[in-house]
């Protein structure tokens, strides 16, 4: 996905407002130019989200949703969805269902890898074992300022890194500071793996500043708000905000 592009890699909640509007907004996504989705597994206390997924994990929990039900989702989406597919959570859910169920579980549904924003770097053989077992890719997470433990986490990342704009929490911002592009360019002298810029990207102009220093983007946030405001009726408005950050990522 990232060879010779630059990639657009977009997060929603899985289950926000409900299981089925994600099952037809995924592949929609897809059309508009998404390269990778994160669907994120709701969690009643997501310590690396700010309050607009906070509020997206709430109204799909409310809505019923559960880990299983989102593993029956993405086996019914992969005839119809190619790009990759990852799952964005947190150590407590993966622990309750069974690291080896759930990984397993998820491999055989068609994802490809996982983001776990409180798993420590130092504690990563929790699950990498696992991973590895299953075919799964563990993917790691760097936050500035760049430093040796950047360096550490960035030459045992695989798949790509994610570069967090800021420290904190995920959120929209209106400026990104420029400590990201130090981070990247430290994290690049130790791994040849793509590195993307997250948290905080919300508009065209910032996907075309962040896709000019990084291999690629991930816009979350600013998509849940566009589902929060329309529910439902959501499809069409993410699909046409999604295009206008495709059409940035490229001119780059």
């Amino acid at each position: 996905m990232f060879r010779n592009k630059k990639s657009l890699i977009i997060f929603i909640t899985g289950g926000d407002p409900c299981i089925e509007t994600t099952e037809t907004l995924i592949p929609e996504m897809v059309d508009a130019g998404a390269d990778l989705i994160e669907i994120g597994i709701p969690y009643s206390d997501p310590v690396a989200d700010g309050p607009i997924i906070q509020a997206a994990n709430k109204r799909a929990l409310a809505s019923g949703t559960t880990i299983d039900k989102l593993l029956e989702m993405v086996a019914r989406l992969r005839s119809k969805v190619r790009i990759p597919l990852l799952f964005m959570t947190y150590l407590p859910p993966i622990r309750l269902y069974g690291r080896e169920r759930f990984l397993s579980a998820s491999s055989d549904c068609g994802i490809k890898g996982i983001i776990v924003p409180d798993l420590p770097f130092e504690e990563k053989k929790e699950l990498s074992s696992d991973c590895t077992k299953f075919g799964m890719t563990l993917i790691s997470m760097v936050f500035p300022p760049p430093n040796e433990r950047v360096a550490m986490i960035a030459k045992e990342a695989e798949g790509f890194l994610y570069c967090a704009s800021s420290l904190g929490v995920t959120g929209m911002r209106s400026e990104i500071g420029h400590e990201i592009e130090k981070l990247v360019a430290h994290a690049k002298k130790f791994t040849d793996i793509p590195c993307a810029i997250g948290f905080g990207i919300s508009n065209v102009e910032q996907a075309r500043d962040m896709a000019k220093i990084a291999d690629g983007i991930i816009v979350g946030s600013a998509v849940v708000k566009i589902i929060e405001q329309y529910g439902n009726d959501c499809i069409e408005p993410v699909k046409q905000f999604i295009k206008t950050l495709k059409g940035a990522v490229e001119s780059v």
